[in-house]
């Protein structure tokens, strides 16, 4: 696929070499050389991942306020229990919709009527080549069990809006992501109420 030219083309960098380095379960890490438009060169770390996906699911509480629908997990990186909103990978072949209604439903039971796109952000662009898709799910109805992946462990919580705006960022609601998919959220909420 071709790319539009932008006035910025003299900041783009040539791939012209790639080694895999490792296969991991949930990416590969590639050594890319690379030469800039001004001649220098260089090797570099990159990380090819999959797509992933945020739902920051909504519920209209009988009092007009609104609670998320989040999880309470461990996580490996940091070592600590984290509550986020339910998010994964999305699959191969799979539209990033339909892997948040996926992911919801799995980590909580619940299913959403409707769903709208909040945006999507890279990461990490420093090392990262990949997206998370952030969406916001609304008229949320519980209709199963959770269903966990092998390694999962998770504690399904309400938690009303205004803790997770207060709280997002410090100790447990620490997930950057997190983070970006609240200031979606927020983004969109903007002059609505």
């Amino acid at each position: 696929m071709d790319r539009e030219s932008s006035p910025f083309d003299h900041l783009l960098w040539k791939e012209t070499a790639r080694t895999l380095e490792a296969r991991c379960r949930i990416f590969d890490v590639y050594r890319v050389q690379k030469a800039s438009g001004k001649g220098t060169t260089g090797s570099f770390y990159l990380l090819d991942a999959p797509e992933w996906v945020t739902v920051v699911p909504v519920i209209q509480n009988g009092d007009g306020t609104r609670s998320f629908v989040m999880v309470r997990q461990y996580r490996h990186g940091s070592g600590e229990v984290t509550l986020e909103f339910p998010a994964g990978v999305v699959e191969k072949g799979e539209e990033p919709e339909a892997a948040g209604r996926r992911e919801l439903k799995e980590e909580t039971g619940y299913e959403a009527a409707e769903a709208r796109l909040l945006g999507r952000v890279n990461p990490n662009p420093a090392f990262m080549n990949n997206r998370t898709h952030v969406f916001l799910f609304s008229g949320l109805t519980k209709t199963a069990l959770q269903c966990f992946d092998e390694h999962e462990d998770i504690e399904v919580e309400l938690v009303p809006e205004d803790t997770a705006v207060a709280q997002m960022g410090t100790g447990e609601f620490g997930n950057g992501i997190m983070m970006i998919a609240l200031g979606f959220y927020l983004r969109d909420r903007k002059g609505k109420d």
